[in-house]
């Protein structure tokens, strides 16, 4: 598998890389892709939700914390530069089989660095009865889209803010409720982030594809589409 890799380590916004993983299903022959990224504080909703009923917006607006809708269905989720996406690219019209072999190779990879990751339910993978890691995907003539979360670390109480609408809902029971069912990598191997992203990409990819600056553009071009109000604020299909 090819890791695609971008020529400088500058942090974008989380439009352009729901944008690169289109151009580079669009653009790119050659097999299976793979590519990690991180972000600034940022909430990502899925195709068929309703802002205002998963995203706490003025928590976001207060807070500084970007809003994005992906192309993908799915729940609600908070990334930050603690924790990492995972981005899969491949050649393929069975969405099952693809988002099957994806969660697979994930958590394969996981055990290799000593922990008992597990497949559980439709989209997440699992450390014991905790999930690390929340995924989805989409489907473009010809190519498959899977991408998800790895919860290395994060700004919890971020997390449980921008993603509930009400504060009703933060009640004690309900924090201890979101901790219970989630877990943070960190707590459970002795490396850093930087290590884990190494190990997977190591694991996973045996070449690399660095973008030109051509492929940037045309990148910024998609992106245009996940920066238009009417499509993050669901005005338009």
């Amino acid at each position: 598998m090819t890791y695609v890799a971008l020529p400088d380590s500058g942090i974008r916004r989380l439009s352009f890389y729901l944008a690169m993983e289109e151009f580079v299903a669009r653009q790119l022959d050659g097999g299976d892709f793979f590519f990690m990224w991180q972000v600034n504080p940022t909430v990502i909703f899925g195709r068929n939700q309703v802002i205002e009923n998963e995203v706490n917006i003025k928590y976001c607006l207060d807070h500084g914390i970007q809003m994005y809708r992906r192309k993908s269905g799915g729940g609600c989720v908070y990334a930050d530069m603690s924790n990492v996406m995972l981005s899969y690219i491949t050649p393929d019209d069975n969405v099952d089989e693809t988002f099957s072999r994806y969660l697979s190779m994930v958590a394969l990879a996981l055990r290799g660095i000593g922990v008992n990751a597990e497949r559980s339910g439709h989209n997440d993978i699992m450390l014991g009865d905790r999930k690390v890691s929340g995924n989805a995907i989409y489907h473009l003539p010809g190519k498959n889209i899977a991408h998800g979360t790895l919860l290395y670390d994060t700004e919890m109480e971020n997390m449980l803010q921008a993603i509930t609408p009400s504060r009703q809902k933060l009640n004690k029971h309900g924090v201890e409720s979101v901790r219970q069912r989630i877990c943070l990598l960190k707590d459970y191997v002795s490396i850093s982030l930087e290590e884990v992203k190494k190990h997977l990409r190591e694991t996973l990819c045996d070449t690399t594809y660095t973008m030109t600056p051509e492929d940037i553009r045309l990148t910024e071009e998609i992106e245009k589409e996940y920066l238009d109000e009417d499509f993050i604020y669901g005005r338009k299909n």
